[in-house]
């Protein structure tokens, strides 16, 4: 249902299909439910024409929520109220909250993730973050031996509002690598993370050069604090270019990072750029001193290319696949799938089963376990995996769920090596969509490594290309794939095909979906695929 609550002559309308903005002069808008803010929006930007003026969708992470009635106001970032209504949308039926499962109330942050806002936070956990930022810088600086500094957003609030902003999330800090070389950058920042981890911290890896430190804090909440790579790197005439994770790259002078200063930021002294003024230019422009929540950035596509090439472009769609599996979680099937039940009938009955890809209900790796196998559910989201261990504890289920995350070689090596000793089958319905060239490659390689010793199958199932097929669910995150392109990287890679069949059968929602393969593949030594010629 949409229900408009715009009368003639009204600036605008909320409904069902986002934010509809007529000829507002005002660039950014802030808006809250029942006094909550929820999400800023810049219209040219976010928007699209459409009848009567521009149109924000709203974003996808907060669809979910949007069904009931709230008083929704809409103001420019100085706080002056454009718009404050009464709003109904979808059913119309009970109250719209904006809240996780404890009753926090969350928001949508720069990077369209839904999580909790430092406006949102008590003081006193703000100071356990503060503190905790404070502790992490020091042990990179005098433990480590970098050279450390606040950035993003924690610096901008420092030195603009003498306060963390209020629309901000999480803390972020950045080190100068001395290295210009990525492999050695890539190595220096694992060796970082031992040093963390040995330090008492837990850690979660991004990338090559990317490494969060989840902080407990005493609301039960783990606050992320980033810490990011800066380095430089000659260009074809041998001028620095500076490259800082997350994607931003320039023209920025050493003598701006280093040696460090000092600011202070509610209290607590950090180490910052030496010039932060001149830092902050070069990440959100010149027009860093006025306030934007609604601010996403703009990098250089060359320098974002070369980024993802050498640290980061193996995790491109982890944050879409984490908000899919949160926002989804009611609709993806619950029974195996027609095509686990195929598989079972070809298993032998002590094997042991890998389903890559098992996404948050891991439901075929549940349903080998139930049938007596040994599974290991390894999927690209930890919020899939977290939610696999959770059902597989739940029914005492032998079932063991990990990250995997196929291009990143150093992973995809060290789990073919394991397997090579532990023999398994591997299995995956809907992945060989949401891989691209590289990341199937190195699922050939995982295969070859795994599969070759022990004599173990790959089974995959993935929608094919042809005329007037649909799209897949997830749109965007799932693509149709020419099975002949498989079999020929298949056949490339070493292995053999040994079952091909196109069918009809079902995406992830469970809805139907015609054109539909199914793959049975083998790596036979050299020696026995001599003796087979």
């Amino acid at each position: 249902m949409t229900v408009s609550a715009l009368t003639p002559g009204e600036q605008f309308e909320i409904s069902d299909e986002g934010v509809l903005v007529r000829n507002s002069s005002t660039q950014v808008l802030v808006l809250s439910v029942d006094g909550q803010y929820v999400w800023s929006l810049t219209p040219e930007r976010d928007g699209h024409p459409a009848a009567g003026g521009t149109l924000v969708p709203w974003p996808n992470v907060l669809t979910r929520f949007l069904n009931g009635s709230a008083t929704m106001t809409i103001a420019d970032y100085e706080g002056e109220v454009l718009f404050e209504e009464k709003i109904s949308l979808g059913s119309g039926e009970g109250a719209i909250s904006i809240v996780d499962g404890s009753g926090n109330p969350l928001s949508v942050d720069k990077v369209g993730h839904l999580t909790r806002s430092f406006e949102a936070t008590d003081e006193s956990i703000r100071a356990e973050i503060l503190d905790g930022t404070q502790r992490v810088l020091a042990d990179l600086r005098d433990v480590v031996g970098v050279e450390a500094y606040l950035n993003y957003g924690a610096l901008l609030g420092a030195i603009r509002e003498g306060r963390m902003l209020g629309h901000d999330s999480d803390t972020d800090v950045c080190y100068l690598s001395k290295h210009t070389v990525p492999a050695e950058i890539i190595t220096e920042s694992y060796a970082i993370e031992r040093i963390m981890r040995e330090r008492g911290w837990s850690i979660l890896r991004m990338s090559g050069g990317d490494i969060k430190v989840l902080h407990q804090v005493s609301d039960g909440r783990k606050v992320h604090i980033d810490i990011f790579v800066a380095f430089y790197v000659p260009d074809e005439d041998g001028e620095p270019v500076f490259y800082q994770l997350g994607n931003r790259s320039g023209r920025l002078r050493r003598e701006a990072i280093v040696p460090v200063s000092t600011i202070n930021l509610h209290g607590y002294d950090f180490p910052a750029p030496a010039e932060p003024e001149e830092m902050l230019a070069f990440i959100y422009g010149p027009q860093w001193r006025t306030p934007d929540p609604s601010f996403k950035y703009a990098d250089p596509p060359a320098g974002v290319r070369r980024l993802d090439g050498w640290l980061r472009g193996f995790r491109t769609d982890m944050g879409h696949w984490t908000e899919f599996h949160s926002s989804h979680k009611g609709d993806l099937e619950g029974k195996q799938s027609s095509f686990g039940e195929w598989v079972l009938e070809q298993l032998p009955e002590d094997a042991k089963v890998v389903e890559i890809g098992a996404g948050a209900v891991g439901r075929d790796a549940r349903y080998f376990a139930r049938e007596g196998h040994q599974v290991q559910a390894l999927d690209f989201s930890r919020a899939a995996v977290a939610a696999v261990r959770r059902r597989a504890n739940r029914n005492k289920l032998s079932v063991t769920a990990d990250q995997l995350i196929l291009g990143e070689l150093r992973q995809t090596l060290t789990l073919g090596a394991r397997l090579a000793r532990d023999p398994h089958h591997l299995y995956a319905r809907d992945l060989i969509g949401c891989l691209d060239k590289g990341a199937r490659s190195q699922l050939w390689t995982l295969s070859k490594m795994a599969l070759r010793p022990g004599g173990g199958k790959l089974y995959l199932e993935f929608a094919v290309t042809g005329e007037n097929l649909p799209e897949p669910k997830p749109e965007g995150l799932v693509r149709r794939v020419d099975p002949a392109v498989v079999q020929a990287e298949i056949e490339a890679a070493g292995g053999v095909v040994e079952h091909l069949e196109i069918s009809d059968g079902q995406d992830m929602l469970g809805d139907p979906l015609p054109g539909v393969a199914r793959l049975r593949a083998s790596w036979p030594s050299p020696r026995h695929r001599a003796e087979g010629n």
